[in-house]
């Protein structure tokens, strides 16, 4: 009966929360195209094609969730002609915030893989390959 009521009982986020909120604030970098592989993105994009269905937005991001910290791993595509270091300095620091605010986890580190670049040609690509036949 001493303790405030905030303080009674245990809060735990699960990874799939933090994920969600990670990737989110990765897609806010300017520079970032996409997150995700080569086959998540097709996934994600025959998923996004069917009527009611919402984009993964966790998709290009794994997470570990412990009590008090969690460390983040994000695969991106980057837009053709952007510093990459920059992309990848200003993600970690969107990350690392939104992360923060949101759960009071401390984050112990963002790691950024650069898995593609797309090139301008590569909007063409994408427009032939959402073509219903």
């Amino acid at each position: 009966a001493d303790t405030p009521p905030a303080t009674r009982g245990r809060t735990s986020i699960a990874d799939g929360v933090v994920e969600k909120i990670a990737g989110m604030a990765a897609r806010e970098v300017p520079g970032v195209h996409t997150l995700g592989g080569g086959l998540a993105r097709r996934l994600g994009a025959v998923r996004e094609r069917v009527p009611g269905s919402r984009p993964d937005v966790a998709q290009g991001v794994k997470v570990e969730v412990g009590q008090r910290q969690t460390a983040i791993d994000v695969d991106i595509v980057v837009e053709y002609g952007v510093p990459i270091a920059d992309v990848a300095a200003a993600l970690r620091e969107n990350v690392i915030a939104a992360v923060e605010r949101m759960t009071a986890l401390e984050v112990v580190e963002v790691n950024v893989s650069v898995i593609d670049v797309r090139l301008p040609d590569d909007e063409a690509e994408e427009e032939t390959e959402t073509r219903v036949r």
